[in-house]
């Protein structure tokens, strides 16, 4: 059994915790390697380490620092397949979807190459007689980020890539559910040469979390999880001084007016639905049906859904993988039996349903429920599996208040053939990322991957010209030069 270790300063070297945690494969239930649980140790020396190196590494010219990243892009793009393979065994997802995942990690590395031209400052001549001011952006020092299980690949690299570009160190923090895919990906960085501490990886749990918001050194943290952790994270963080983006849960809805192309809106939403089995922030949870749109959509929507082909992750049938560990199977199972017993129907029920040969993997089928009370907790919770929740409103309004009076507000989508309803749509709903005809509305790595209310806490969001924000601090020169002063040198 592979025992993981941590790439600190350069170097695989071993945890300094005895403690080490299962990595399940969710498709076939085998274990598939050992993990450290992680300790303050760990992180401290990581630390240490990176501060050490921020202080050469700032002082590289930022073109010099980006021929790394070309140098990163390229060993992703001719290593896509073996990544892939791994992020599928970890986390059960299918093959196509972790390719997918490289590509949007490749994506924000090009994005952070246009360093030297998004980290520019400002200028202003003569803001006086003889005086010039001017704003330049310096790097932070030390980051470090604590990724989630559901994108073991994709979510560091909303953040790295830009910390590194700027001119800081950095320490990523992969899921401890998750944690070979990144590893592989550290082992094929080597070829890059970077100084050593640059870029260090530091297995653990909370241990080690704790360690990240509490270590002077490190001055941002990324985080992406739920809303419960987020809000621990960011309250821990800033309160020991530290800039935290914290991307929290989400309760993502859709909505799909009368006039919606039927068969394009069905298949777009059977996608945004089960994609990664539902374990993902911008999945579609409860799909909302608008008027007449019941009776259009309803039928057509569940055949979608029992259309979907789930098994193990690498079998090229595969439309939908499994779900990361049995606890969190369970966990799904006991949300919608709660819903069915507080009056809600199941129309199209995943439960106790085997995947032939790899009847020990955490598999449950797509599943469709409708009439959910809301004081359960289907209708509260971020269920993160491949559950729908269909509702039934008169209005576009009704829609756009049932969405407002939500406590998250991650992303929101609607499906219509008008443009008055699309724009009334993206124009009132309180959420940070909105799709019109589209059911996943992730941001290209040129935009931030935006959030509000209970989905995100902090200020600037992973990704483009937030992440080179969030990196940097900003420093005002105000300046004059006297004739007489000049002639003296």
């Amino acid at each position: 059994m592979r025992r993981l270790k941590n790439y600190i300063n350069g170097e695989w070297i071993d945890s300094k915790t005895e403690v080490f945690l299962d990595v399940e494969n969710p498709g076939t239930g085998e274990i598939i390697s050992q993990v450290p649980q992680g300790c303050k140790e760990d992180l401290d020396l990581a630390a240490a380490k990176a501060a050490e190196a921020f202080d050469e590494w700032r002082n590289f010219p930022a073109e010099k620092r980006i021929q790394y990243l070309f140098k990163m892009k390229t060993i992703l793009e001719n290593n896509a397949d073996e990544i892939a393979s791994i992020c599928t065994m970890e986390s059960g997802k299918t093959f196509a979807e972790s390719k997918a995942e490289v590509v949007r990690a490749v994506e924000n590395i090009e994005v952070a190459c246009g360093i030297p031209t998004m980290m520019q400052g400002e200028f202003s001549e003569d803001i006086s007689s003889g005086i010039d001011e001017f704003v330049i952006r310096q790097p932070l020092g030390v980051g470090a980020c604590i990724a989630p299980f559901n994108f073991p690949v994709m979510i560091s690299f909303w953040f790295f890539p830009y910390a590194l570009a700027c001119g800081n160190a950095y320490i990523v923090k992969p899921s401890e559910k998750v944690p070979g895919t990144m590893t592989r990906i550290f082992e094929l960085f080597e070829e890059l040469n970077l100084p050593n501490g640059v870029l260090n990886l530091v297995h653990g749990a909370k241990e080690t979390v704790d360690a990240i918001l509490t270590n002077s050194e490190i001055k941002a943290v990324s985080f992406v999880g739920s809303t419960k952790v987020a809000k621990y994270i960011y309250s821990k963080g800033t309160e020991n001084g530290k800039r935290v983006q914290a991307q929290g849960g989400a309760k993502n809805p859709l909505v799909v007016m009368p006039d919606a192309d039927i068969e394009t809106t069905t298949r777009i939403i059977a996608d945004s639905v089960y994609g990664c089995a539902g374990q993902r922030c911008l999945a579609a949870s409860t799909i909302i049906l608008v008027g007449d749109a019941k009776e259009k959509f309803k039928d057509k929507i569940i055949d979608d859904a029992k259309s979907k082909t789930t098994c193990y992750g690498l079998d090229k049938s595969s439309q939908m993988g499994a779900i990361i560990t049995k606890e969190s199977k369970i966990r799904i199972e006991k949300i919608i039996e709660d819903a069915e017993s507080k009056g809600a129907k199941v129309l199209l029920d995943g439960r106790n349903k085997n995947v032939k040969t790899f009847e020990k993997g955490n598999y449950l089928l797509p599943t469709v429920i409708e009439n959910v009370s809301e004081n359960s907790e289907a209708a509260e919770k971020e269920i993160f599996g491949p559950v729908m929740n269909l509702k039934y409103v008169d209005t576009l309004d009704d829609a756009i208040k049932f969405i407002n009076t939500g406590r998250y507000g991650n992303a929101a989508c609607i499906f219509t053939t008008s443009g008055s309803a699309a724009r009334k749509f993206r124009h009132e709903v309180l959420a940070g990322n909105i799709g019109v005809n589209i059911g996943v509305p992730a941001p290209m790595a040129f935009f931030p991957f935006s959030g509000w209310k209970e989905s995100f806490f902090g200020d600037l969001h992973g990704q483009s010209k937030h992440a080179v924000e969030f990196f940097t601090q900003t420093k005002v020169v105000i300046e004059r030069w006297h004739e007489e002063w000049t002639r003296k040198f």
